[in-house]
């Protein structure tokens, strides 16, 4: 793969953390759109309306039930609802739009692709009017990149993508805010038949004002009774997506480089990753009250300062056991799940027999989970399904 895209976490922090910025989709949106030829009969379904809809975020963890799609349209005080399928997929090559090789992933590896597959005429009440005839070339087979996916592979339209065998032609660029911060956006026809099937989440428009609580009351009917949900309001979150308490992938990979993986011999949950990239950027180190930590080199200064942190404020109690930072696999060890960010030695797991295990109450001392955060970590205690021992890389420490 090109070491123009192991990105340098130096410059990769700036460029990396504008998309925590982003708004959501009240923004209006600035495609890049190529020519899209003569009319066809269903443009005006794309282009009638003057105003973009202003969306709520609604998700849950593990995705939605698969009569989410169906039934949210028949609840009592909603206006319109796409929902949005969302999976890791596996990107074998690309080409640019002059026909160069751009992604060429050394043989037997290939690169974890997040991609969204949503229909396309109901995405488009979602899309600023001057964006919606991008839905029309979903229509059509084609694919919508987001901006951070873009200038990370040097790609734009007329680019193709080949994932899963399928060859892919980039029709237009969107801010990442208009594709939920996903690297490609498809059809759902396209979704399916490179395994994008798993509803994430669903943008919604209420008849009337509502807020976050209401809108998850609205929603609890359809919902299985122990899964929870989290809505957000417009504004309320940089990334309109499921998980929105973490960096996006695509986000990630600017940060700390993108790798080529390809899953373990009868361990189809846990990956290989590029022995180069793991070489670059997977180091080990020690650390005081962790002892052994292999992470990502670039996570090294955060770790100490909040270690540091720790150790002065005579905090060394609040910190029993260390159970690991870098490990190559699914979420949850679950081959259908995104790839989890420890893939990139970005998160530490901390006090787990302290009663922090994942879908626990956490039992984490306060103090130590403001250190880390005062140091750009998010602590899973604050998800949707709590993760007490999860503390992960955020932000950097000299943000506000």
């Amino acid at each position: 793969m090109s070491g123009r895209r192991i990105a340098g976490v130096g410059a990769g922090l700036v460029a990396g953390l504008a998309i925590g910025a982003l708004l959501t989709l009240s923004l209006q949106g600035a495609a890049v759109i190529p020519d899209a030829g003569p009319a066809r009969d269903d443009e005006a379904d794309v282009t009638v309306a003057e105003q973009q809809a202003e969306a709520f975020l609604i998700w849950t963890s593990g995705g939605l039930p698969a009569t989410f799609r169906r039934d949210v349209r028949g609840l009592d005080g909603i206006d319109r609802a796409v929902v949005v399928a969302s999976d890791n997929t596996w990107l074998e090559r690309s080409w640019s739009g002059q026909g160069e090789v751009v992604d060429d992933p050394r043989p037997g590896y290939r690169i974890p692709f997040e991609v969204a597959a949503v229909q396309p005429r109901q995405y488009a009440a979602f899309l600023p009017p001057a964006d919606r005839p991008v839905t029309l070339a979903l229509a059509d087979g084609q694919g919508v990149l987001g901006q951070s996916s873009a200038t990370l592979r040097g790609l734009g339209p007329g680019a193709v993508l080949r994932i899963d065998g399928r060859r892919i032609e980039v029709a237009a660029i969107l801010p990442d805010e208009l594709v939920g911060a996903n690297e490609l956006l498809v059809s759902r026809d396209v979704g399916r038949s490179i395994g994008v099937v798993r509803d994430r989440y669903a943008l919604i428009v209420p008849e009337r004002r509502v807020t976050p609580k209401r809108l998850e009351r609205m929603v609890r009917p359809i919902l299985p009774a122990n899964l929870p949900a989290r809505a957000r309001a417009p504004g309320d979150t940089p990334y309109f997506r499921q998980g929105d308490a973490v960096l996006p992938p695509v986000a990630i990979k600017q940060l700390f480089g993108e790798f080529a993986a390809r899953p373990r011999p009868g361990q189809p949950a846990f990956l290989t990753l590029d022995p180069a990239w793991v070489r670059r950027n997977i180091v080990t180190e020690r650390v005081p009250l962790l002892g052994s930590v292999t992470c990502h080199v670039a996570m090294f200064p955060q770790i100490r300062g909040a270690i540091g942190e720790i150790i002065d404020a005579g905090l060394r109690d609040t910190i029993h056991s260390f159970s690991g930072c870098f490990a190559s696999r699914h979420i949850n060890r679950d081959p259908t799940a995104g790839i989890s960010h420890h893939s990139w030695g970005i998160a530490l797991d901390i006090n787990v027999q302290q009663g922090n295990l994942f879908g626990q109450t956490p039992h984490q001392d306060p103090r130590m989970v403001d250190v880390f955060e005062t140091w750009g970590f998010v602590w899973g205690g604050t998800f949707i399904t709590p993760d007490g021992m999860h503390f992960e890389y955020h932000r950097s420490p000299a943000e506000d």
